[in-house]
């Protein structure tokens, strides 16, 4: 049995899931702990792939679609939350240092 291998253009789309770096990026702004991340990242990442899941069970276009058939990228997904609620956090660290 072979596995499929995906272009690299695919993997990137996982990663820039709009729903995902919403969440990611709000949360991660309210976060006031550095632990709380990991929190984020799962939270954004559950809540990206039940939205992709359903856009792309209605037949919407979607940058990164999950479907039975396709990939889903799940680590992918969950480090690119995380990495955006790192940015979220940070960037609110240098706010709050600043202001």
């Amino acid at each position: 049995m072979t596995v499929p291998v995906y272009p690299f253009e695919v993997w990137i789309w996982a990663a820039f899931d709009p729903v995902l770096i919403g969440i990611a990026l709000v949360m991660g702004w309210k976060s006031d702990q550095f632990v709380k991340v990991i929190l984020v990242s799962l939270m954004a990442f559950a809540v990206s792939v039940l939205v992709s899941w359903a856009v792309t069970a209605i037949g919407v276009p979607w940058p990164a679609p999950i479907s039975h058939d396709g990939p889903t990228f799940f680590p992918v997904r969950w480090m690119a939350a995380f990495v955006w609620g790192t940015l979220g956090f940070l960037a609110h660290q240098i706010y709050r240092r600043l202001a």
